[in-house]
């Protein structure tokens, strides 16, 4: 363990050195204000609106981190992020407390490859944990609901089978899932496998619509990978495979439009809402960077606008993001870092710390 530590402290530091040496040639200087409106912090580079600032203090105990970590979920009402991470022999499933506290770790054997986790009923009394799995063994192919305590309450999907029926209900490398307050479930199945699917099932897990032809047209996917509802029965699902961002509307299924020029070059594999709905946090893995984009009104979907862009040193390879809707925090699960990070809103008027 210690030896792979030490491996990733290596990576990430030659992964800046390397983002530093670039700020050199490109203006001169790795002092804290850059031109362009860039800022360079220890670990990142801030371009465009300075929003988030990284909390170095979060998790207190990064050693924890055992596996490759794909998604977090955030349980703003309770305090609490469920990391999810893969590999052999480690806890699927690292919970912590919002100040960045060891809490616990899910030793379930019902769990083989977490991709998406999302957090659902966290205003009531009984919150649970949705993870998809894309897992080829007896408990893959599917989507589990679990208890904050890890224990498993139900699975949608046949476990072990990959397949596209929809009675009953099949899926293969499902990628994604969002839970509206409503009970009602968006799923955007296939991370690479022979789906390529946007569903929405009702409370009783019903379909109530789906998009699931593969293509580059209008509502056509190509690995699909994340997915959101807004407050303006909007779907927006990250369509990594095209590099670019479909809209739908949320009751019908009607497609409304379009983002893909933001994307040019290197595709959404997240999208998430702040909690103030003005902005998209959408993820590029393989230019290691997060940005935001400036969420569009009711009525309107227009062209996509980055407003904030933060780059991470190479290789960090962030995948899926979640929020803490109560303090705006913004979680980021990265697989070649083996980490999860916080980073926390910047206050007008104030500095970085």
């Amino acid at each position: 363990m210690l030896n792979k530590k030490r491996g990733h402290t290596c990576l990430l530091a030659s992964g800046m050195a390397a983002l530093v040496l670039l700020m050199v040639v490109l203006y001169g200087t790795t002092g804290p204000q850059q031109a362009s409106g860039s800022i360079l912090r220890p670990g990142y580079l801030l371009r465009g609106s300075p929003l988030y600032q990284l909390d170095l203090s979060w998790p207190r105990k990064p050693e924890l981190f055992s596996g490759q970590v794909f998604g977090v979920a955030v349980n703003q009402n309770a305090g609490v992020v469920y990391v999810a991470q893969r590999g052999a022999d480690v806890p699927k499933v690292l919970v912590f407390s919002t100040e960045g506290e060891f809490l616990m770790s899910w030793n379930t054997t019902t769990m083989e490859m977490p991709h998406g986790i999302f957090l659902a009923d966290a205003a009531s009394a009984n919150p649970t944990v949705w993870i998809t799995d894309v897992g080829n063994g007896p408990y893959g192919h599917s989507v589990k609901q679990y208890s904050p305590s890890g224990k498993l309450l139900q699975v949608l999907g046949a476990p072990g089978k990959a397949g596209s029926g929809m009675n009953p209900l099949q899926f293969d490398q499902p990628s994604e899932i969002f839970v509206h307050p409503s009970g009602e479930m968006y799923i955007v199945d296939g991370d690479g496998g022979m789906n390529n699917r946007l569903i929405k099932l009702s409370k009783d897990h019903e379909v109530m619509w789906m998009h699931g032809e593969k293509g580059q047209g209008m509502a056509q996917f190509y690995i699909p990978h994340s997915v959101t509802v807004d407050d303006y029965h909007r779907v927006w699902v990250a369509d990594r495979g095209n590099k670019r961002i479909q809209v739908f509307n949320s009751i019908t299924g009607e497609w409304l439009g379009t983002w893909g020029s933001c994307f040019s070059e290197d595709a959404p594999y997240s999208v998430r809402l702040t909690p103030d709905k003005k902005y998209f946090v959408v993820v590029q893995l393989n230019t290691n960077q997060i940005s935001l984009l400036e969420a569009p009104p009711m009525g309107l979907i227009g062209q996509c606008r980055v407003v904030s862009v933060i780059q991470l040193a190479e290789e960090v390879k962030p995948h899926l993001v979640d929020l803490d809707l109560k303090t705006g925090a913004l979680y980021v699960a990265e697989i070649g870092a083996q980490q999860a990070q916080k980073f926390t809103p910047f206050r007008l008027g104030g500095n970085f710390l």
